[in-house]
Formats: C-alpha cells, structure tokens, sequence
C-alpha cells in the first residue's frame, strides 16, 4: 500500500490536502504529523512513498528545514512536495538544493495543480530505480524527467519543477523543429493555455540562465510553439 505523510501545523490546511489526496487516490494511505518532533520520529520508524512538507511549524521558521535535513540522513530517498506559503521565487531554489522534489506556494495553485504534481512525484518515484533515460545525453544537456537529479548543462543541475522537466524533454525530443501549443499541451495536465506555457518556457530560460547567463536554445515561434536550437548564441561562437 501506497504511504504518504502530511507535515502541516494547519489543521484546515492539512485536511484539505489529505482529501484531495484521498479524491485522487482513495487507495493511499494518509498519515498527518503537525510537529516537528511528530515528524521526525515517524520518518524514522516509518518508509513513506512521499512526503508533502511546510517549511514552518508552529513557531519554527525554517521546521521544514530540518525535517529535510533528517529524510535525507535516514537515507531512503523519500521524495518531498513542499508546499509553503514562503515565496516560491526564494524558497524554491533553497528546497531543490536539500533534494526537495518541487515547491508549491500556498494561495497560488488549484487543487488540479496539486494533484497532478503530487501524482507526477509518486510516477517518477517509482520509476526512478533502473530507469533509463527518457532523452538520450549529450554533452551539453543530460536530461531525464524521472529522475530528481536531472537536468543537467554542462555537468551542474538545473533547478526546475517536474512540468517543466517535462516541456524541456517535449523540446529536446524534438530538437531542431517546431514544437507545437498543441503538442507542449499534451504534457502538462492543467493549465492548458497559452499562457500558462510561457510561463514554463520563461521558467526554464530563468534556470538555465542561473547557470549559463548566455542561454539562448529555446526560441519563440510567434504563432505556433517553441523550439530547441543546438545552435550556440553568435557571442559565445566568437
């Protein structure tokens, strides 16, 4: 059976994302820590499939922190959903560096948005153990959706969330042509907008951009999509 824990001082809060959990998957089971020390001893006795986190508890700041900090020392590779009401363009890159899986930022998602990226964590989860990568390496870009630890550019991780992951794998499938709205549709499970797209595409630039600040592979096709270029920017080339 499929275990999950909430750690959440909020109680409405923590009802609310067990019963959407509970909507998705009835079969899961749900368990509900609202301390730190709650916490932190059921991580130690117990081998859950995920884990969504707040980053404070109660009167403790950064709580979340540290429950982070005692996932990884258990050692299993538990995957985390942080979901705070800290700001996602600070917290998230703090999170990923402490091998969070993704961040969500309370007031800010739909319940669809927490489904799909809590089911999308539990998928990956699942399939990361002897998986093989979904898009073949290059020596720029190594990239598989399934696992935590890609992508990377030229050797140094790219922080990004799960969709995202997923829109840069629809374009590097396809490098070098015209990846559709249509298409980058297909690949994400809520937001289907146009605008919801550019964000993700702007998302992805941002990230590569904290590693390469010359990043220009994705370009905007007016019109009809996206698309990845193998091509190096002229400045670079110089």
């Amino acid at each position: 059976m499929t275990k999950v824990a909430i750690i959440e001082d909020d109680s409405p809060t923590s009802r609310q994302l067990k019963e959407w959990i509970l909507s998705a998957r009835p079969e899961i089971a749900v368990e509900q820590w609202f301390s730190r020390d709650d916490a932190e001893a059921a991580i130690a006795r117990e081998d859950y499939d995920l884990i969504v986190l707040d980053i404070e508890l109660g009167r403790e700041r950064n709580a979340g922190v540290a429950i982070i900090n005692a996932i990884n020392k258990v050692g299993r590779g538990t995957p985390v959903l942080v979901v705070s009401a800290m700001p996602a363009a600070i917290y998230r890159s703090i999170m990923k560096a402490l091998d969070a899986w993704d961040y969500l930022q309370k007031t800010t998602f739909e319940e669809a948005d927490f489904i799909e990226t809590f089911l999308a964590i539990l998928r990956a989860s699942r399939d990361r153990h002897g998986s093989r990568p979904v898009v073949e390496a290059s020596e720029e870009l190594a990239l598989d959706p399934l696992r935590q630890s890609s992508p990377l550019w030229r050797g140094k991780r790219v922080n990004l969330p799960l969709t995202a992951q997923r829109i840069l794998a629809a374009l590097y499938q396809q490098r070098g042509r015209v990846v559709s709205y249509d298409e980058l549709f297909q690949v994400v499970k809520s937001g289907r907008n146009r605008d919801n797209i550019r964000k993700h595409i702007s998302t992805i630039r941002e990230a590569f951009r904290e590693l390469d600040e010359d990043f220009d592979r994705i370009e905007n096709i007016p019109m009809r999509g996206f698309r990845w270029s193998d091509q190096e920017p002229v400045a670079r080339r110089k």
